[in-house]
């Protein structure tokens, strides 16, 4: 966390878990790709991602923010405004699934925010369903002060993700990088404490380049396809070891929830 985070475009090599504890087992694996973009250098040339057009990889502002298409440093201003950081915070790094041959779908992306020392001050925690809502978590440390990797980060669970989890509870987010890696822990809590489910996202960090964002496309080319079909996948094993559907609600009109 300390040390000095390169304000240059990245690749994360990523592989991402799930293991439901309750009440049925479910595990899975999978891999994909991120990339890791600073909000200072949207709109500038970035090798290897097409910029609002399309292309072998490419990123879009629609699909972020306020999903207007607009330029997405007011929409992180207004965010951290709520917890008084849009003053200390200095640099973003966006880590988001790019679109790969136009099409995207990214459970969660985050938004690193860093202060004037490049410390970790605070995670935008950008959440999607796949029934077209999404929803926003700011994660910070009591009083404001840098995340550790040893601090868990508490917030009230407001927005229905998963058909076969009810929207109650809390989440638990723990954040860990370097320059050479990032690792990212979501547990999802039941009222009575109980552990329902655990997350990861943990991946190597490498620089973005043509040839890079090239062999990334080649070992992917349906990334969002994979996440897509590997959730609807996961949902049909659910079904079968006979997990209670849950019907989705009507979504809160709050659409940004500040961690404890």
């Amino acid at each position: 966390m300390q040390q000095t985070m390169q304000l240059a475009p990245r690749l994360l090599n990523a592989e991402v878990m799930h293991r439901r504890f309750t009440p049925k087992v479910n595990h899975f694996r999978y891999k994909v790709f991120y990339v890791g973009l600073p909000l200072k250098l949207l709109g500038t040339p970035i090798e290897g991602l097409k910029q609002n057009k399309f292309g072998f990889l490419s990123f879009y502002n629609k699909d972020h923010g306020h999903r207007d298409g607009a330029e997405l440093t007011q929409w992180t201003t207004e965010v951290l405004a709520t917890a008084q950081l849009d003053k200390v915070i200095q640099n973003i790094t966006l880590v988001a699934m790019p679109r790969v041959l136009g099409m995207v779908f990214n459970p969660v992306s985050f938004w690193m925010c860093y202060d004037a020392e490049q410390k970790l001050r605070a995670v935008i925690c950008e959440v999607n369903n796949t029934f077209g809502e999404t929803h926003t978590y700011l994660c910070t440390a009591e009083d404001n002060r840098p995340l550790t990797k040893n601090d868990w980060i508490v917030a009230d669970k407001v927005f229905h993700v998963s058909p076969f989890m009810e929207r109650e509870g809390t989440y638990k987010f723990r954040f860990a990088e370097t320059d050479k890696m990032l690792s990212i822990e979501i547990d999802h809590y039941a009222p009575d404490g109980t552990k329902l489910l655990a997350t990861s996202l943990i991946g190597r960090y490498d620089a973005l380049t043509a040839k890079k964002a090239q062999k990334a496309f080649f070992k992917c080319p349906l990334l969002a396809a994979k996440v897509v079909g590997l959730i609807h996948y996961q949902a049909f094993k659910l079904v079968l070891k006979g997990i209670k559907y849950v019907p989705k609600p009507k979504q809160m009109a709050a659409r940004l929830t500040s961690s404890k």
